[in-house]
């Protein structure tokens, strides 16, 4: 059976009212049912106060080629999972977000209405550019500025350094003055939202060991260079996202230094004690030199992890007056959200889980500062438990996105370590990469799923670059971020062919010389000019934007998929390598229409048979149908 053939549903807007149902609201979903999968009738299957309820759809509308059915979904819990039973010759079988199953399946994959509000609009609209302070671009004024101890200098076209004792600690030097200087770059990019990892002071190169949460660090020009940054930022129409870290601080924050100092302290309650050393107490504890142990992210003593169950914790970091995720987002910096780093160990700790408490309480303060606020986890494997719509808006979307891209997109001899796993990053067919991205998009709400930040690399990852190891390839794995479901989010660098085998030796600097020139061994401007297009690209297509999305072709090198609105239809043909092409079905394309080639070279030809299309690989063609 052809993939298309097959029964579809997704919580687009061609299946599901727009809008954020509330309790007590009946929608109606439809579902797109061919002729061709012989089903002769449809029922909804969905799930109210834990209980399954079966309801027959009803017929609405078709043609000779397919039907289409509607079921009302009563709204009767905050989350409220549903999907299609269909009734076939000899059995029966079940649609939900992995696709069609002739066995039982558990309610993990059903599709899912929220009454949550989504994420606010956006945060969808455009580019997410991440910056790394220290390595995107350095002002004059950073000449002036003392170096803290801790501080290993170098020079803005040094290598970084992938490991050894000095990895946290080799400064560039790069601030916030000089991002303010770039913004032109970000603009022509198509760079809706700036994203900076922290701007607060600490000891290293990357600053999540903050030293206080009060104000900027004077390396990066302080606060008014932050006030600044953000009103450049604004004033061009863009968005400004912080990086807070809600699990722990540096143990060089002033909380810290009290907490030790005095058992008795306010502060002392606010982080986690251990009862016994390193070694029998597990992994993520450290010890001070006094004996004195305590809980720490993933055994770092120089990170010491908060304890959410002390009313102090919460009243500076959400609930008080000056609280943390507040205060920055009122003038004059005005930011627009935050990203929370290591937001899955937050509030865990042993038999303690209080992070979906701490996600909607986050939420709420910053929604409640700024009614258009946002906030994205970082979450690093299956976050499906901790994504229901009341917390989190949006996850860094590494399991569901990056992870089976990269093993589809990558060089055969790659030989880059697989994200934290002891081997290198696998060459699999396009089957492995679809299976993994519809399994993890099935297990939360569309409206999530829409507004997931997809990533080919961020820093803590390897460089795309390095990974696919061609510029051909980069385009291939830049038109699969631009156009499948969620908000792209491109780290400083990849657009113009960055290169790093890990997540510290890829935080390389921007060579802006070689830009001003037009280009040079670390500044692609091919590469850059792909980006530019497919960004171009995607905030023209509100099919690219909001589409459903249905599977077309899965072959070892190939895969192409449907993007589509209620008024719009966007054919994206992706290939890693030379394949033997595909056909698919001529009505597709509307009637007395051409296809329109909108991006790249894989050519689609009309024939009375349907739709062809082939070519050498690797390649792109996206194209509108309708």
């Amino acid at each position: 059976m052809h993939l298309l053939d097959a029964p579809h549903h997704d919580g687009s807007a061609s299946y599901v009212p727009e809008g954020t149902p509330a309790l007590g609201d009946v929608v109606p979903v439809r579902v797109r049912v061919p002729r061709t999968a012989g089903v002769r009738d449809v029922w909804l299957r969905t799930v109210r106060d834990g209980e399954p309820r079966l309801t027959p759809a009803r017929r609405d509308g078709g043609d000779e080629r397919e039907d289409w059915y509607v079921a009302d979904v009563v709204v009767h819990n905050p989350v409220t999972p549903y999907r299609f039973f269909l009734d076939v010759p000899g059995g029966y079988r079940w649609l939900d977000g992995r696709g069609v199953h002739d066995r039982e399946v558990p309610d993990a994959g059903s599709f899912r209405l929220t009454t949550h509000a989504p994420a606010p609009s956006w945060l969808g609209e455009g580019l997410v550019y991440q910056v790394f302070p220290d390595r995107f671009a350095r002002s004059a004024a950073a000449d002036a500025r003392p170096l803290p101890d801790w501080a290993v200098p170098a020079a803005w076209d040094d290598e970084p350094l992938g490991a050894g004792p000095h990895v946290g600690t080799q400064l560039f030097g790069g601030d916030l003055p000089g991002i303010v200087e770039h913004l032109d770059h970000l603009e022509t990019l198509g760079v809706r939202t700036l994203y900076l990892t922290p701007v607060f002071p600490g000891r290293s190169n990357h600053r999540y060991d903050a030293s206080t949460f009060d104000h900027v660090d004077p390396l990066l020009g302080g606060d008014e260079a932050y006030a600044e940054l953000a009103r450049a930022v604004h004033a061009r129409g863009m968005r400004l996202m912080g990086d807070i870290t809600t699990n722990h601080t540096g143990d060089g924050h002033e909380w810290f230094a009290r907490a030790l100092a005095d058992p008795s302290s306010p502060e002392h309650g606010m982080y986690l004690w251990a009862d016994a050393p390193p070694g029998t107490a597990g992994t993520d504890v450290a010890l001070q030199d006094d004996g004195l142990a305590y809980a720490s992210w993933l055994g770092h003593g120089s990170l010491p992890k908060l304890d959410w169950g002390s009313d102090e914790t919460w009243r500076r970091m959400v609930t008080g007056d000056d609280a943390v995720v507040a205060r920055w987002l009122r003038e004059p910096f005005g930011i627009d959200g935050w990203r929370v780093d290591v937001a899955n160990m937050t509030g865990r700790w042993g038999s303690e889980d209080r992070t979906h408490a701490v996600a909607r309480a986050l939420r709420e303060r910053i929604t409640r500062e700024r009614p258009d606020g946002a906030l994205v986890a970082e979450h690093f494997h299956d976050a499906s438990g901790d994504l229901l719509g009341d917390g989190w808006h949006a996850n860094m979307n590494y399991t569901g996105f990056t992870r089976p891209a990269w093993s589809w997109l990558a060089a055969e001899d790659s030989g880059v370590p697989f994200l934290g796993l002891p081997t290198a990053v696998p060459r699999r067919p396009a089957a492995r990469m679809v299976e993994t991205m519809r399994e993890f998009a099935s297990t939360v709400p569309w409206q999530v799923t829409v507004r997931q930040w997809s990533m080919l690399g961020s820093h803590d990852t390897a460089r795309l670059r390095s990974i696919v190891g061609s510029r051909e390839m980069v385009e291939v794995a830049a038109a699969l971020l631009f156009t499948y479901p969620g908000t792209p989010v491109v780290f400083a660098g990849d657009e113009v062919g960055a290169t790093g085998l890990n997540g510290e030796h890829a935080r390389t600097t921007m060579a802006w010389d070689q830009g001003a020139r037009g280009g040079g061994p670390r500044w692609d401007a091919a590469t850059l000019e792909v980006y530019r297009s497919l960004s171009r690209l995607r905030a023209a297509s509100r099919a690219l934007r909001d589409g459903g999305l249905r599977w077309a072709v899965v072959e070892d090198d190939a895969v192409a998929y449907l993007r589509e609105t209620p008024d719009e239809r966007l054919l994206v043909v992706l290939a890693r390598a030379p394949w033997s092409g595909a056909r698919l079905p001529r009505h597709l394309l509307a009637p007395g229409a051409r296809p329109e080639l909108l991006y790249g070279d894989l050519e689609l030809t009309v024939t009375d048979g349907g739709l062809d299309v082939a070519g050498d690989g690797p390649a792109v063609g996206i194209h509108r149908l309708a």
